[in-house]
């Protein structure tokens, strides 16, 4: 982007520094002396009686040293002026209100009183205000109005913004002021009706975001800005289908780090991505409680190197830990996560290669860092995969869950967390049966391990993780085609990775008996509409990128569940996250067929592996397991045996 040529006052020579406070001393004397007699022609009717003309020039020279000494000591004389703001005025009426404050006790008590009307003193000030802010204002307006009329020799984007509140005054705003931005507002647009017709840094309000086609098309827009941090997902589908069809770029601002921060600018303008579609509130911490909880503890992050354990690692850094200590079989994105942080946090962050199912190689990276808190991020996690693979996925879910609980109990960590998911309610698949056991297990260790806090957070899929549905999508789109999506009906929760680990962080924090902890997902989301929204803002359409319907793969199920019907969820103190609890249970009795579990895995019996998940959830189905089974035990849950 070429810089717009420098304007008149740009262009005006840079006296040296001596010369420059001279003459801007001068300036103010001038300034200050024009006040103080136009105070005296406003109050006689500019015709001053005889008898205060005398004293109106013996007051002068008391007048001038006291605002120069006090502009002085305010460092007033070393503004840039083409750069006054509203905060310059204030300082310059604060220092000018003093300066009236202190002309006024010399002249009553240290020069002999001279009797002036009080409504000179308040006269002088409110013009010497006008006349310096005045001028101080009239150079930044001549140098803006010229950058203005410069930028417009190039060629200018033309935008419209939807959303003419805070953000979109401040994007106006620095447009304006930074003549490098190849931006021209022609017009806001937004749904409050009271701020039709009004005009924001020059900019008019024209009317609703449905009136955008009309608009766009009049004016000859060129790009929509939607500058609405608590947009619904329908206003963003609904500007970005506008858009599209007009064949008009579509930005955002501000990002979501942006709003979490506080700080919006225009450097935060990024393109509309299929988080913003998800109309997801950021999420609000109890920060006092996360750092009270983290702070100066070792924590212990396994699958470190994956989605979620890279970006539980980044979150906890930001609570000033001890150490984090990274664990992951896979080097390469446990190489990467520790280069990312490594070099920001130093010697805090010390990464190992390790498989949580290998308990020896645990016990030395627990017995070496005793860690306070651990995070179990690790676990085969793909649906159709593990179908194919079920005794691996008890083999790392099942197995290497225990091995990690166990070290956490056995070195007294104070907390252990378990990652969740919720395929593990009412479970179809490998995968989710699995997860199911495991929070059984973390149920029972945290019944009996009192010196340690176990428990288990539970939420739906995060959009852009390793190998999940968002990447694939992206990548079939740059293919040209087609979509796959498996189902018309199939639906998911969803939500961004910071936010899943922000939350399973605050979950973590709590004070709570609870073993399970179940974060608000939102509303569910259909994969076809998920398709159709990344298709629009790609910029195509169903015509170009076709969407095909595969079928129902192995384990899958059309509708996700986040909670069983025998859980009792009640609210916590944070609005997303709530808690499960269940019904008696006695792990004990489950113990032998717990023990088979393992055991056929580690044996390559795939069938007796589904069978005895089978008998420890009852609700997991399979082709291959026989319905001749009949169940033991008593209460809700109950175990179920084959005959």
């Amino acid at each position: 982007m070429s810089a717009v040529p420098m304007n008149w006052v740009d262009k005006l020579p840079r006296l040296p520094r001596p010369v420059r406070l001279a003459f801007v001393t001068g300036v103010h004397l001038i300034f200050f002396t024009a006040a103080y007699l136009s105070a005296f022609l406003v109050r006689f009717d500019f015709h001053i009686p005889t008898n205060f003309r005398e004293p109106m020039w013996e007051g002068l020279a008391a007048l001038l040293l006291v605002k120069m000494t006090v502009f002085a000591l305010f460092k007033m004389f070393q503004g840039w002026w083409k750069y006054v703001s509203l905060y310059d005025v204030i300082a310059l009426a604060q220092a000018l209100a003093l300066a009236t404050l202190a002309f006024l006790l010399v002249n009553t008590f240290l020069i002999e009183p001279v009797m002036y009307p009080r409504s000179i003193y308040l006269l002088d000030f409110l013009l010497a205000l006008m006349f310096i802010g005045g001028a101080r204002g009239s150079l930044r307006i001549m140098r803006e109005a010229t950058v203005h009329r410069a930028s417009r020799t190039k060629k200018s984007v033309n935008i419209i913004i939807v959303g003419a509140g805070d953000t979109g005054e401040t994007l106006v705003r620095e447009i304006n002021k930074n003549r490098n931005l190849a931006y021209r507002p022609l017009a806001f647009l937004d749904d409050d009706t009271y701020k039709h017709g009004l005009r924001i840094h020059g900019v008019p309000v024209l009317g609703k975001i449905s009136d955008l086609p009309e608009l766009a098309e009049k004016y000859g827009v060129e790009q929509i800005i939607i500058a609405m941090p608590s947009a619904s997902r329908e206003q963003i589908r609904c500007v970005i289908e506008t858009a599209r069809q007009a064949r008009i770029e579509t930005r955002i601002l501000p990002a979501v780090e942006a709003i979490l921060d506080g700080n919006v600018s225009i450097n935060h303008l990024r393109e509309v991505s299929i988080n913003d579609l998800l109309g997801r509130e950021p999420v609000k911490l109890d920060t006092y409680a996360i750092g009270r909880f983290i702070e100066g503890a070792t924590v212990l992050v396994t699958g470190a190197g994956g989605s979620i354990g890279a970006e539980l690692c980044r979150q906890v850094l930001r609570f000033n830990p001890k150490h984090v200590v990274m664990v992951d079989c896979a080097e390469t994105p446990l190489f990467f996560i520790n280069r990312e942080l490594g070099g920001l946090y130093d010697d805090r962050v010390t990464p190992f290669v390790a498989n949580v199912t290998d308990l020896e190689r645990m016990r030395i990276i627990f017995a070496a860092h005793r860690p306070d808190v651990v995070i179990h991020a690790a676990a085969y996690k793909h649906v159709p995969m593990m179908e194919q693979n079920p005794c691996e996925a008890v083999k790392n879910n099942v197995g290497g869950t225990q091995n990690v609980a166990d070290l956490a109990a056995e070195f007294k960590a104070k907390t252990f967390v378990l990652i969740s998911t919720d395929k593990a309610v009412n479970p179809t698949s490998i995968m989710g049966a699995t997860k199911r056991v495991t929070e059984l297990y973390v149920r029972h260790l945290n019944a009996s391990h009192p010196d340690t806090k176990f428990c288990a957070v539970r939420f739906g899929n995060v959009l852009g993780s390793n190998g999940s549905v968002i990447p694939i999508f992206r990548d079939q789109i740059q293919r040209g085609g087609p979509v796959t999506v498996t189902h018309p009906e199939m639906t998911r929760y969803f939500m961004t990775i910071p936010e899943a680990v922000q939350l399973v962080l605050q979950a973590a924090s709590f004070n709570s008996p609870s073993e399970l902890f179940i974060l608000d997902m939102g509303e569910p989301v259909k994969i076809a509409d998920l398709a159709r929204d990344m298709i629009r803002l790609s910029g195509l359409s169903e015509t170009e990128i076709p969407i095909v319907f595969s079928g129902i793969r192995p384990g899958e199920k059309l509708f996700e569940e986040l909670a069983l019907s025998e859980e009792c969820v009640d609210r916590t103190d944070h609005k997303k996250i709530f808690t499960g609890k269940n019904g008696d249970f006695d792990f004990q009795e489950l113990r032998p067929i717990y023990l088979t579990l393992l055991a056929a895995a580690h044996a390559s019996q795939e069938i007796e592996v589904r069978r005895q998940l089978k008998t420890l959830i009852p609700t997991y189905t399979h082709p291959d397991i026989p319905e001749n089974v009949v169940s033991i035990g008593t209460g809700k849950h109950r175990a179920v045996l084959t005959v």
